[in-house]
């Protein structure tokens, strides 16, 4: 989901008694905070987000063959982490949800119109879009913050085939 943003997702609890709430453990404290002080009060499928520090240190897995219902997910061996690096430049990319988003590892090939309407069909209006010089990035903006929050979701890591990975982030930038 859009936590993947601000770190690393390790692992996930959907709340058995409250399915819209969760437990997410990402790698550390400070990524932990960066997605609480971004995604606090967004608006994601309607609803105002609540995002706050949990009293658990770590979500527990559940034992061998007791989450029959499939609430507990475990992600910390994704080779799809972008802040496994200590010092990556992921970090220097961090911003709050904005209604432009920057895409990277754009595979070759690809055009503005084939990602205008892949955005498009992600349940997204495309307000405008610009290339890098070497099309390997993007700028595109959408119509509102919740139609790029909605949209980074759905296409953060989209397979683009022969294992290319679309990258999906908010930018501080405007077109």
């Amino acid at each position: 989901g859009i936590t993947r943003v601000y770190g690393d997702v390790q692992r996930v609890k959907i709340l058995y008694n409250k399915k819209d709430s969760a437990l997410i453990q990402l790698s550390d404290g400070n990524q932990a905070q960066l997605a609480m002080s971004h995604l606090n009060g967004q608006k994601v499928f309607g609803k105002v987000m609540r995002v706050t520090l949990s009293k658990h240190q770590t979500v527990a897995l559940p034992r061998e063959g007791l989450d029959d219902q499939l609430l507990t997910k475990d992600f910390s061996g994704s080779p799809l982490h972008r802040f496994k690096k200590p010092g990556s430049k992921n970090f220097q990319n961090i911003f709050p949800p904005s209604a432009t988003l920057h895409l990277s590892n754009v595979r070759d090939g690809l055009g503005e119109d084939d990602l205008r309407l892949l955005f498009s069909n992600s349940g997204g209006t495309v307000k405008a879009f610009k290339f890098f010089q070497d099309r390997k990035m993007a700028l595109i903006q959408m119509t509102s913050v919740e139609e790029a929050i909605q949209t980074l979701m759905d296409l953060h890591n989209y397979d683009m085939g022969g294992n290319h990975h679309l990258k999906v982030s908010f930018s501080k930038s405007t077109i």
